[in-house]
């Protein structure tokens, strides 16, 4: 049983949210949100990465961070560019990319059911961020993105989405950062969404694992602070966008890294032809499961692997991310753990290769690879197991916005 419940959202208005709404944060690099605020002073950024707010060459304290954050959060509402909702609500959402509609519901859940393991998560979290999340949500008091949700469909799920699509929009726009087009109703029956969804046996975190375990985390030290804790208390709930499994697009999710492990471009050539075949190449995506590009030395390659299976793979063994990590980055280049790894970085979704080769061909990384992409059966398939994915197996699009929805507690 999944339960959603209405909850007192803050949205844009119409006029306003085609400039409050921006992409989540942990997206954009540092200097593309000073560029975003200044050409858009309207954007949610301003409350989600507060960095920007302060001279490039400041050293703001976290309290001084969060507090800006607080203070601009404040102000949209004072000025009218954010408002709040009348009652407790639950929303539609839709992003319409090219001609590929993904539409889903906007709700919160109870984080018991993320504790329970109801919603199943399928990456572990750095502490680092959750502590940098988890401080800003309790410095603004409010949750301020949306956690991606993936469900398996059905039709009276299916149904009720239909009937609260069918009148307009409370409003409709192009993002200007990617042009998908968003969409979002207020729900008129919110009870056949909830008896719907109270059908489906769990939910499936696609994206925000940090702000899943962030919200949980914030709860935690809530509760602790409160000695009249009911439960009914709105830290006990996290806001949530949930889309049918069935609509959702995964791109690759790409790595990096800084140097070859004292090795000698040739040398790496020679160890990766111990399990792969290694071939220069045009193909900068892989076009098959087990095949992986690699840019070095301004030339790609297609790494092809080359080693059978002694018995079937499981899940997370047959992922490529997974056969990158456990033949490459760990026994050749000594990254053991990319989570915290310094010398391995990620490059995901719409960036593409181009911006491998920028990152490389500048000097800062040595190696590049290209991934084939995740697919979300094997995403639902590691999370059923309860099983942990490789760091970075999975990037979505498109990106669900900030600045739409937001959640006091």
């Amino acid at each position: 049983m999944s339960i959603i419940k209405p909850f007192n959202a803050i949205i844009p208005t119409a006029e306003t949210a085609p400039k409050t709404a921006c992409v989540p944060y942990d997206v954009p690099y540092e200097s593309e949100v000073r560029r975003e605020i200044e050409l858009n002073p309207l954007s949610f950024l301003r409350v989600t990465r507060p960095e920007a707010e302060f001279p490039p060459d400041s050293d703001p304290s976290e309290e001084e961070l969060f507090q800006k954050s607080r203070e601009n959060l404040e102000a949209m509402l004072a000025n009218g560019i954010l408002q709040e909702a009348s009652g407790p609500s639950i929303f539609i959402y839709r992003l319409t990319d090219g001609g590929r509609l993904q539409t889903g519901v906007v709700a919160c859940c109870p984080i018991d059911e993320y504790d329970n393991g109801l919603i199943k998560k399928h990456e572990r979290t750095r502490p680092d961020k959750v502590h940098e999340r988890t401080e800003h949500m309790i410095a603004v008091r409010a949750q301020t993105g949306l956690i991606f949700l993936a469900f398996r469909n059905t039709d009276e799920i299916r149904s009720a989405i239909a009937a609260e699509t069918a009148d307009q929009p409370m409003f409709s726009f192009i993002s200007r950062d990617d042009n998908v087009k968003q969409e979002v109703w207020l729900a008129r029956n919110p009870q056949s969404l909830i008896k719907g969804f109270a059908a489906l046996p769990a939910l499936y975190i696609a994206d925000g694992h940090h702000r899943a375990e962030s919200a949980a985390e914030c709860r935690r030290r809530l509760k602790n602070d409160n000695p009249n804790h009911t439960g009914n208390e709105e830290y006990n709930f996290v806001m949530a966008g949930m889309f049918p499994s069935e609509a959702l697009a995964i791109l690759p999710y790409n790595r990096v890294v800084k140097d070859l492990n004292g090795l000698s471009a040739q040398e790496f050539i020679i160890r990766l032809g111990e399990k792969f075949i290694v071939n220069e190449s045009e193909v900068k995506n892989p076009e098959n499961p087990g095949q992986i590009a690699m840019y070095l030395n301004r030339r790609w390659y297609l790494l092809t692997y080359n080693v059978e299976y002694i018995r079937d793979p499981g899940p997370i063994e047959r992922l490529d991310v997974s056969i990158l990590q456990n033949n490459v980055l760990g026994p050749i280049l000594g990254i053991e753990d990319p989570r915290t790894d310094k010398r391995i970085s990620f490059v995901g979704g719409r960036r593409g290769t181009a911006e491998l080769e920028r990152l490389v061909d500048s000097g800062d990384f040595k190696a590049a690879f290209s991934m084939f992409p995740t697919s979300i059966e094997d995403l639902l398939a590691v999370a059923d197991l309860n099983e942990i994915m490789p760091p970075k197996s999975t990037w979505f699009e498109p990106k669900l916005k900030d600045g739409l929805f937001i959640h006091r507690i």
